[in-house]
């Protein structure tokens, strides 16, 4: 059974308050903007994701995170889960990114989790 009604649509852009930033979702060609965010923000990611996912590992290459994207990007069309990366309204710069995945606790509708690179923390973004 899937999680999601069958007639579900993902939105395929959600303008973010004040017009500077959106979230869209990720693809495997998001890599050479995603790959810099993730690693310049690795010592603070791993201290929130690490001791669950292995993320990010200070070893992961170009290649191992494009790898990874493309295995959002294929569950994102299967709708199995959602990566949500937030981008500046050029999209020269990823900044982050929105996790959205089926729920693991009972009663609840999913599960969320986020993170922004180390420039972003504590701002209303």
């Amino acid at each position: 059974m899937s999680w999601l009604p069958d007639d579900f649509v993902h939105p395929a852009l959600v303008p973010l308050p004040g017009g500077d930033h959106h979230l869209r979702p990720i693809r495997e060609a998001d890599t050479p903007l995603d790959y810099p965010a993730v690693m310049g923000s690795r010592e603070r990611l791993w201290t929130i994701f690490g001791p669950a996912w292995g993320w990010p590992a200070a070893t992961m290459t170009y290649e191992a995170d494009q790898a990874d994207l493309l295995r959002h990007e294929k569950e994102i069309a299967a709708h199995q889960s959602f990566n949500y990366a937030l981008f500046d309204a050029a999209e020269t710069a990823l900044l982050g990114c929105v996790y959205i995945d089926p729920p693991e606790r009972a009663g609840a509708d999913g599960e969320i989790s986020w993170w922004v690179v180390d420039e972003l923390v504590g701002s209303k973004v």
